[in-house]
């Protein structure tokens, strides 16, 4: 279960990767701090891409139409969907913020059907509904909390999952359509090309309107260097596990990262958790235990 070993992997990189974006949004901004991830990734996605392609002694392969129409989508929406991410951060605690956007779970399932054709099983769909429904409990907050203004991180965060999953559809829809090579030079050809779409957008757009955010971003190097190394080792096993499974499955198994999320969120930013929280995150396990055993 090559695809399991390596969404764990990522779901842990990608929460140490959004505590470091999260704090560096502070400095440079919800959109610098977003270029971060793409800009200071990309020069690493083309190193991995050679140690694969050299490794394996493959060519890698060449791009087709299709192939680049999944993923410059992909790369748009993962945009997107890490802008709101961060966005949603500045006005609520990371764990819980985190939970919102895991909503993506149910939502890639149903792009993934409609668009490439990805079959669930029934265990694996209650497996899904289970998880998600303990990210609502994660989410929900107390009647008296509830008010206009705390609305906006909430449809922040479950915008973000929806573009994120619109992401992991489009990313397994180029790996696909790179024909029937190695899984492992697909997923890493398709994360550089992602990548590179992702930092020629996002730096074109600071270089023409907010040139002051991306000398920011460049006075910061060593913090947002680490991010974006994070950033692309993340990427890349997110990609190997899509690249075996249905996205729905990968992105159901990543809910753990919503616990990962809150350990940092205690001991790096000393937030505090309830128990309604920690409530959620116990039926979020329950259904990632299911998928694995459906799997």
């Amino acid at each position: 279960m090559v695809w399991i070993l390596s969404t764990l992997v990522a779901a842990a990189a990608q929460t140490a990767r959004n505590a470091m974006q999260s704090s560096l949004t502070a400095t440079l901004g919800t959109l610098g701090a977003t270029q971060v991830r793409f800009v200071y990734g990309f020069p690493f996605a083309i190193v991995f891409l050679a140690l694969v392609a050299t490794t394996m002694r493959a060519t890698v392969p060449a791009p087709t139409a299709q192939f680049v129409a999944f993923t410059a989508a992909g790369a748009i929406a993962q945009i997107g969907g890490t802008a709101l991410l961060l966005a949603a951060m500045r006005a609520r605690a990371f764990s819980v913020v985190t939970a919102f956007t895991k909503t993506e779970a149910l939502q890639v399932a149903l792009f993934g059907f409609v668009f490439l054709g990805d079959a669930l099983t029934t265990a694996r769909v209650v497996a899904i509904a289970i998880a998600t429904c303990g990210v609502v409990v994660v989410a929900a907050r107390r009647a008296e909390d509830r008010n206009a203004r705390s609305l906006r991180p909430v449809l922040f965060g479950v915008a973000s999952g929806g573009l994120f999953a619109v992401a992991a559809v489009g990313f397994r829809g180029g790996i696909l359509a790179l024909g029937d090579g190695s899984y492992v030079l697909r997923a890493t050809t398709t994360l550089a090309w992602s990548l590179g779409i992702q930092a020629l957008l996002l730096g074109a757009w600071l270089g023409l309107f907010d040139r002051t955010v991306l000398q920011r971003s460049l006075a910061v190097w060593r913090q947002s260097l680490f991010a974006g190394f994070m950033g692309a080792f993340a990427s890349q096993f997110w990609f190997l596990g899509i690249s075996l499974t249905a996205a729905a499955n990968v992105r159901t198994l990543g809910l753990v990262e919503v616990l990962f999320a809150q350990a940092i969120s205690h001991r790096v930013f000393g937030q505090r958790v309830s128990a309604r929280e920690l409530l959620g995150m116990a039926i979020v396990t329950a259904g990632v235990a299911l998928l694995l055993a459906a799997a």
